[in-house]
């Protein structure tokens, strides 16, 4: 599969599928026939096949200026979005939590994403907002007990998510739902880059800065995949022996130590604050921050 980088994006006041052509430009993949990104994956290699068609001689007319177009996150409502808790070395030993022996497992609702650009909205019920910069893999092809060494054939691409999280009502109970999927919690994207596009996922930078307004950005994550507890291979193994995973489902895969609540004194999230997420060979997702209403 030829290096790709896919986006959802917003013109005349629809959502189309799209892919990156060079710095600039953005291709209408409906020109393949495909309405959703979602589509795309579902579509398997045939569907990839069309877009390579389409891009090696793409109509002026499906062709558009990044600056004239809204990127929305990849896939607005992904069909699962799955996440990961302490699964970076640094962030586990920076908690004071045992190194874990299996997985922690949690998810966010669809109604969470947002895309780049996007309003992350403080809740008025939470004192607590706190931002996980997050490296996160798209499944391709879907199944249901994958071999950890089959990982590679059933992963489309890679992007990225800020797991926003409420860590007092994360930690009201032992379940963290309810702390995890305030509307606006997961800010995604910019794109979805195809997996030959990155040759080692576990190898690779993974930051977040805070900017607040008239200050010089402030470094708060500095990392690296390669700290990562439980590695794409796990992780396919250890989901799909529980439940099938499907195209277009979407797993973060945790995050780096440095987070608002481990630090001393803690560092929440505020309005007017933009929070920058930087994974190398990805790109970076830019989400400002409000007060809810």
């Amino acid at each position: 599969m030829t290096s790709m980088r896919f986006v959802t994006f917003e013109f005349a006041g629809h959502a189309r599928a799209g892919v990156l052509s060079g710095y600039n430009s953005v291709v209408d993949l409906s020109a393949a026939g495909f309405q959703s990104l979602l589509h795309l994956i579902q579509s398997g290699e045939a569907g990839q096949q069309k877009v390579r068609q389409l891009l090696a001689s793409p109509p002026a007319s499906s062709t558009h200026a990044l600056s004239a177009v809204k990127l929305l996150a990849p896939i607005p409502r992904p069909p699962k979005l799955i996440c990961v808790g302490l699964n970076y070395l640094d962030h586990a030993r920076e908690t004071g939590a045992e190194i874990p022996k299996v997985p922690t497992i949690f998810n966010k609702f669809s109604t969470a994403v947002i895309g780049p650009g996007d309003n992350i909205v403080l809740p008025r019920v939470s004192k607590a907002p706190d931002f996980e910069a997050e490296f996160a893999f798209v499944i391709g092809t879907g199944g249901r007990h994958i071999p950890a060494a089959d990982w590679a054939k059933h992963v489309f691409g890679y992007t990225i998510v800020n797991d926003i999280s409420a860590r007092d009502y994360q930690r009201a109970t032992t379940q963290w739902l309810m702390g995890k999927t305030f509307d606006t919690f997961a800010p995604m994207g910019p794109c979805i880059v195809t997996q030959d596009e990155i040759p080692d996922p576990h190898d690779l930078a993974i930051q977040l800065e805070i900017e607040s307004p008239g200050a010089e950005p402030e470094v708060m994550q500095d990392s690296n995949t390669r700290e990562l507890i439980f590695k794409i291979p796990d992780l396919i193994a250890f989901l799909s022996s529980v439940f099938t995973l499907e195209p277009g489902d979407i797993v973060s895969t945790g995050t780096p130590a440095g987070v608002g609540f481990a630090r001393k004194p803690p560092r929440y999230l505020h309005a007017g604050e933009q929070v920058i997420v930087k994974v190398e060979n990805i790109g970076e997702l830019r989400n400002p921050v409000a007060a809810e209403t």
